[in-house]
């Protein structure tokens, strides 16, 4: 037990900070999320892209990508849901833990 909480506290220690995002790089991530809604029509999606603009963490937006899933899987279907998400994970890439970064299935 003990032998497991000195790895945690160690791993805890040894992160670096989260860099802050500029309102620049937040753009670049709320942009492509937006813009694979565009034909997605319907109040659902003006909140949603409402919630989007005003996202203030890269975490944050990348957080409603998973409503952005749904109301896309509820337009056409689920693998094009996926094929658009994952088509925007690029954008995430340095902000988030590789392990965020998974797949939408």
């Amino acid at each position: 037990m003990i032998p497991a909480i000195v790895r945690l506290v160690n791993g805890a220690l040894r992160q670096r900070p989260a860099r802050q995002a500029r309102l620049k790089d937040l753009a670049a991530m709320r942009l492509p999320l937006m813009a694979i809604l565009d034909d997605c029509p319907g109040k659902a999606t003006q909140q949603l892209k409402a919630r989007i603009e005003v996202a203030r963490t890269p975490q944050e937006i990348w957080m409603l990508r998973l409503d952005a899933f749904q109301i896309i899987s509820q337009r056409y279907n689920q693998a094009e849901a996926a094929k658009r998400v994952d088509g925007i994970a690029h954008c995430f890439d340095g902000w988030l833990d590789p392990r965020q970064l998974a797949r939408a299935k």
